[in-house]
């Protein structure tokens, strides 16, 4: 195994475990109160993790849970879990190398990075171009080992 398969393996395992916290968090948001969201967000992360309280990052993020905890959670709810659905079959169908998958996926995370970009812009947030850059990145992988199975199939068609 090449170092690019095993970054782009590194990377599906990566994809499939955000999926998988995309999926958590959903049901986590469907069970758990606005209130204790918010709770949570503002004496862990921005005390804990995130340094000063009233550090930007710590204020950003408490900004966004209050934003989110006033509004309609149903969005969120449905973005994550379809998010998470569509991330943990597409990586598991790559790990299986079913060929038909690849342009989906890219194509796929294409939009995600579109979605990012255009979201971050909206509300400013500072994860999202890194996510979107993740996924970029993502998308070249899966390209380079789709251009590299095809041409394996080409040599070795009997398989």
């Amino acid at each position: 195994m090449t170092k690019t398969e095993r970054l782009f393996r590194i990377a599906l395992v990566v994809k499939g475990v955000d999926g998988a916290a995309e999926l958590i968090g959903a049901l986590l948001l469907v069970l758990v109160s606005g209130a204790t969201v918010q709770r949570l967000v503002a004496e862990i992360l921005a005390r804990d993790l995130l340094g000063n309280p009233d550090g930007s990052l710590a204020r950003h993020f408490v900004a966004g849970t209050s934003e989110f905890v006033s509004g309609d959670r149903t969005f969120a709810v449905l973005y994550l879990a379809l998010h998470g659905v569509v991330k943990v079959a597409l990586v598991i169908a790559l790990l299986r190398k079913w060929l038909p998958a690849y342009p989906v996926a890219v194509l796929v995370l294409a939009v995600f990075v579109v979605y990012e970009i255009l979201r971050a812009v909206h509300t400013g947030s500072v994860v999202l171009p890194f996510l979107a850059a993740l996924d970029t990145a993502i998308i070249v992988l899966v390209i380079r080992e789709y251009l590299v199975l095809r041409r394996e199939q080409r040599v070795s068609p009997g398989r």
